[in-house]
């Protein structure tokens, strides 16, 4: 069931009218009537319900200019509506603290889901309905432990455990953008540089080549050709270089085998390959204790990782897992039969399953492959760097013998004296 817009106007105790609009989760009318009546001591004088491609079309335009809600400001919100529900504050009271505290350091994000889930409260949600309510905001695993908090009476729990979560898959991705700053640095330099050279110097040394009638070396006539005709063809470049762009990232959006083609080649290649499988082992430990530690079966918790997970090597993995455990195997088994999960990983697995403590397997397996994981891309990010350099001398190079030698060559034989 989906929230639905509704426009009221009301006639208040003392004899003033107002109207507004709202979203209330609700199957008939008559129960958003009582709610507003109750509500606001008044008696509903009007009460349209918006039709289905509108209330689509305004909650669309609303998220496009509502803050963006960051996976930190998501981690925030359920830490904070944590310690509030310890206290004993009742969620509805503790969302509408947190979406009042934008004023003294609450960020935007923070406070517009809070906002969010506050209204859908109001309007009669359950709390599994209010996360479900806005999947795009909150992910598929905090939506279902919001759900099993709500179910058993542990909402306080889960949201913390959810907080912790999200806050351990943040800092994976805080590590790579961090180690891929610099690189994209220097790289956005060279480009910029180059782009620089092809629009403006070297027209105006072709410019000074003819008129000093200079006998150039082919590369050098062919990168000139090659700047002329972007300066002439300026829109026509900028659309070709957008469509090289925009094909790869439509067809690797769109299509599922392309993307499962492309994550197959990764895993196969040593240094992506050993990216991608500890990263995918971090992501998939990381879930799977969690949903395991909040009471969801194998299955159900394989069916929700599957959905999670961005990584088509391991999706397709997982579909083979889960229909192996529904016909009655266990998990290491399962993953073993697959032979893309390291050793450890299967050892740790069946020990956990053997012992009852599978969630505690996961949970170590998980801090190891972080630990992995941040290993290596410190390790990356130092190789990169003289990799990058590197790259940016050779392209100092090509720049000295493509068009710097000619220069140099026309201005000695202008300094040769006649006759001497």
């Amino acid at each position: 069931m989906s929230a639905q817009l509704y426009y009221y106007r009301l006639l208040l105790a003392d004899g003033k009218t107002k109207s507004g609009l709202s979203q209330f989760m609700v199957e008939r009318d008559f129960s958003v009537q009582l709610w507003l009546e109750r509500r606001h001591t008044a008696v509903v004088l009007s009460l349209y319900r918006f039709p289905n491609w509108l209330n689509s079309i305004l909650r669309f335009f609303g998220n496009l200019f509502s803050p963006t809600v960051t996976t930190e400001d998501l981690s925030g919100l359920l830490r904070d509506l944590s310690l509030m529900l310890r206290s004993g504050i009742p969620i509805i009271e503790g969302l509408r603290t947190i979406a009042a505290e934008v004023r003294f350091g609450t960020s935007l994000g923070t406070a517009s889901a809070a906002t969010l889930l506050y209204e859908e409260l109001e309007g009669g949600a359950t709390v599994s309905q209010a996360f479900a309510r806005h999947s795009d905001i909150f992910p598929e695993i905090v939506c279902n432990l919001a759900d099993i908090g709500n179910e058993s009476g542990t909402l306080d729990k889960m949201f913390m455990e959810a907080s912790l979560h999200l806050e351990r898959i943040t800092s994976m991705g805080q590590n790579v953008r961090r180690a891929l700053i610099y690189p994209i640095f220097v790289f956005a330099a060279i480009i910029g540089a180059a782009a620089f050279w092809l629009y403006y110097v070297i027209p105006n040394l072709s410019e000074l080549f003819k008129q000093l009638h200079a006998k150039m070396p082919p590369l050098t006539m062919a990168v000139i050709r090659f700047s002329e005709w972007l300066s002439e063809n300026f829109v026509l470049s900028i659309v070709i270089l957008l469509t090289v762009i925009a094909i790869p990232w439509f067809i690797f959006r769109y299509s599922k085998s392309a993307r499962t083609q492309l994550y197959s080649i990764g895993h196969r290649l040593p240094i992506s390959g050993i990216l991608l499988r500890t990263s995918g082992m971090a992501f998939l430990t990381e879930h799977l204790a969690l949903l395991i530690r909040a009471g969801l079966d194998m299955v159900q918790s394989l069916k929700i990782l599957e959905r999670a997970t961005k990584n088509e090597y391991y999706k397709e993995s997982l579909g083979d897992i889960r229909g192996v455990i529904e016909r009655g195997e266990r998990l290491n088994v399962a993953m073993r039969m697959t032979e893309r999960f390291p050793p450890l990983a299967l050892r740790m697995i069946a020990v956990g399953e053997d012992t009852g403590t599978l969630d505690e397997q996961l949970e170590y397996l998980a801090a190891e492959y972080r630990q992995r994981l941040d290993h290596l891309i410190a390790t990356l990010s130092e190789i990169i760097k003289p990799a990058v350099i590197l790259l940016a001398g050779v392209l100092f190079i090509f720049i000295v013998v493509v068009l710097l030698l000619p220069v140099y060559d026309l201005i000695r034989q202008s300094m040769v004296i006649p006759g001497g």
